[in-house]
């Protein structure tokens, strides 16, 4: 219950578990979901050789000013890209490619190109500890639709 799953054969029948429902972005009808987020991740760690320890992504729905709202991931990272900003246009190019709603939102200056938070060493570690949930069973939700999380990282 609560999972989404995706068929990779009907003869036979086969699923692969691809994420959680509550899990997603649509603050503005992007409707991001994990497995997009992930996959985006990947490329941009193989393409800039960089290591993520781990990350979580949240709408950012009122910026500072007048900018315009964006997606901003937390990362932990076990080793930095020499270049930041081409691993941000490698994530968020990847979210465009997979995600048409996301893309039409960028394109339509609804949303801006996301944005990188950087959690230090054991940052995420210390997070889940503070709400009782340190431990192999418990695992970070990749994405959440409002800033609880965020807000609490942003402390760290």
């Amino acid at each position: 219950m609560g999972d989404t799953v995706q068929f990779t054969s009907v003869k036979p029948y086969k699923v692969i578990v691809s994420g959680r429902i509550k899990h997603f972005i649509s603050a503005f009808g992007e409707h991001v979901i994990a497995k997009e987020v992930e996959q985006a991740m990947q490329e941009a760690t193989k393409q800039t050789g960089c290591r993520i320890t781990e990350f979580t992504v949240a709408p950012q729905i009122t910026p500072e000013g007048e900018e315009l709202p964006y997606h901003e991931w937390f990362i932990e990272f076990e080793k930095e890209p020499e270049d930041l900003q081409q691993f941000v246009e490698i994530l968020d190019r990847s979210v465009q490619e997979q995600n048409s709603y996301y893309l039409d939102l960028i394109e339509g200056k609804i949303l801006q190109q996301l944005k990188i938070k950087k959690i230090p060493e054991n940052g995420f570690q210390q997070y889940m500890k503070s709400i009782g949930k340190l431990g192999g069973q418990n695992k970070l939700p990749r994405l959440s639709n409002d800033r609880k999380i965020a807000e609490v990282l942003e402390k760290i």
